[in-house]
């Protein structure tokens, strides 16, 4: 009997010790249940956000092999053809456009130029007369093909691209003033190395053409950059020798220039006498064509200006 209050005093403890016990227990189970409960969300917040950082990076893979889209349709092998008054030879045009066999005794020149290219301007003030003449009179007809060989030599600017398109906009809008156009990007040719024309200079470049239409469509077109993935696309075909109108198995660079599928070396320097006996001798002198004035024929050199770069 003398013992009942100190073992009442014990049971006591231990009952208080047990529930301390269970509260302890329940609080870890708590604290376990928020700690699941957190390394639930960080993963589901995790997988959120690389759901979102792939489906991203897909968006900018798929974007980047998105085919460029179709060209002008006046430029269905990248190149526009020019004929007799200097119009353009269009989708719409009655005859076909001449191929160096058809017998139609026209010249079929084929020329690859870059805007920014040096040795292309050379041969531009050399024989862009010559040839406005034979396509005016029809004895021959241009076909020319914008590329941009010489992108990465504008500071950044893409300036090889960005005039390449200038051309395939007008190409597109108003083909008729093409091959003005192509004289007028070349008499305000900026020097290579330099960041060219801004595309406002660009415009104003084109724009200024007499004759030209659909001036504000050309102008957006500039801006917007329409043809310029379509342009890097030709570009990398012809570097690669997907060239039309050439039997040539790689790109020697540009200038390229042809006369009835035959490839013209250019000359050091560059002359139109010889560019005069080339075309003479590539037509067979046929009556369509005119007879050059006779002069000696500097030696040949087989190194255009520009050439693909990595």
């Amino acid at each position: 009997m003398t013992n009942r209050p100190e073992g009442d005093a014990r049971a006591a403890r231990n009952e208080r010790r047990e529930a301390a016990r269970q509260r302890a227990q329940r609080a870890r189970a708590q604290q376990k249940r928020r700690q699941r409960g957190l390394r639930l969300g960080l993963q589901i917040g995790l997988g959120v956000v690389l759901l979102a950082a792939a489906t991203i990076v897909t968006l900018v893979l798929v974007d980047s092999v998105k085919p460029a889209g179709p060209g002008p349709s006046n430029m269905s092998q990248g190149g526009i053809t020019i004929g007799q008054d200097l119009k353009a030879v269009t989708a719409s045009s009655a005859s076909p456009a001449p191929t160096a066999t058809d017998g139609s005794g026209a010249v079929r020149i084929t020329m690859y130029v870059d805007y920014l290219c040096p040795v292309c301007g050379q041969f531009e003030d050399a024989n862009s007369d010559y040839i406005e003449s034979l396509v005016d009179s029809g004895a021959a007809t241009v076909d020319i093909h914008p590329v941009a060989i010489l992108s990465n030599r504008s500071q950044g600017t893409k300036y090889s691209l960005r005039a390449a398109n200038a051309a395939a906009c007008v190409a597109d809008n108003s083909p008729d003033r093409f091959f003005a156009v192509n004289r007028a990007l070349f008499a305000k040719q900026p020097e290579e190395g330099t960041a060219g024309l801004t595309d406002a200079q660009l415009t104003k470049v084109v724009t200024g053409v007499d004759g030209l239409q659909k001036r504000s469509a050309i102008t957006k077109c500039i801006q917007d950059q329409t043809y310029s993935k379509w342009i890097d696309e030709r570009t990398s075909a012809v570097s690669g020798g997907d060239i039309p109108g050439s039997t040539l198995k790689e790109f020697p660079g540009t200038p390229l220039v042809l006369v009835n599928g035959q490839h013209y070396e250019l000359t050091s320097p560059i002359t139109n006498d010889d560019f005069r006996t080339f075309v003479v001798t590539a037509a067979g002198a046929s009556e369509a064509t005119p007879t050059p004035t006779p002069s000696a024929t500097p030696g040949r050199t087989s190194s255009p200006s520009a050439t693909p770069s990595s």
